[in-house]
C-alpha cells in the first residue's frame, strides 16, 4: 500500500497510463485557466464570440484552476473530477448554444474520468467494469 493508500492494487501500467492521461489534461486545463485569469487576447475574443461578457473571464479562470488543482490532489481527485465534469458540461452547452462543434469538452470529460479510473482504486471499486463471462 502506498502512503496515500489510494494506488495500492493498481498495476504500474494502469497507474502510469492514468497519470499520463490526467497530467496531459491537467496541463491543458491549467493553461486554459491561466489564460482566462491573464485575460489573454484570444480568450477575450472567444468570450465575445460566445456571447459572454469579458468581465467573467477571470472568475471562470479561477474556478477552472481551483477545480483542476482539486483533481490533481489524490485525496480530492474525485471531487475535482465531479466539479470539472460540471465545468465541461457548461462548456458543452455554451458551444451548442453558439452553434459550434461541441464534442471537444465531451472528449475531455471522458478522458478526465478515464485517467482517474485507471489510477484510482476507490473509483474502480465504485464503478466495477466486468467482463461478460459466465459463471460455472
Amino acid at each position: 500500500m502506498t502512503s496515500d493508500g489510494q494506488t495500492a492494487g493498481v498495476s504500474k501500467g494502469k497507474l502510469w497510463t492514468g497519470r499520463i492521461i490526467s497530467g496531459i489534461l491537467a496541463l491543458f486545463l491549467l493553461a486554459d485557466g491561466v489564460a482566462k485569469v491573464m485575460r489573454a487576447g484570444p480568450v477575450l475574443k472567444s468570450f465575445d464570440q460566445l456571447g459572454y461578457s469579458q468581465s467573467v473571464a477571470v472568475p471562470i479562470g479561477i474556478v477552472l484552476l481551483a477545480c483542476t488543482v482539486l483533481y490533481l490532489i489524490p485525496q480530492t481527485s474525485v471531487l475535482g473530477a465531479i466539479l470539472l465534469t460540471g465545468y465541461l458540461g457548461g462548456a458543452t452547452a455554451t458551444h451548442v448554444r453558439a452553434g459550434q462543434p461541441f464534442y471537444f469538452p465531451i472528449v475531455f470529460g471522458v478522458l478526465l474520468w478515464l485517467g482517474l479510473f485507471l489510477r484510482e482504486t476507490r473509483l474502480r471499486a465504485l464503478v466495477p467494469l466486468r467482463s461478460s463471462t459466465t459463471a460455472s
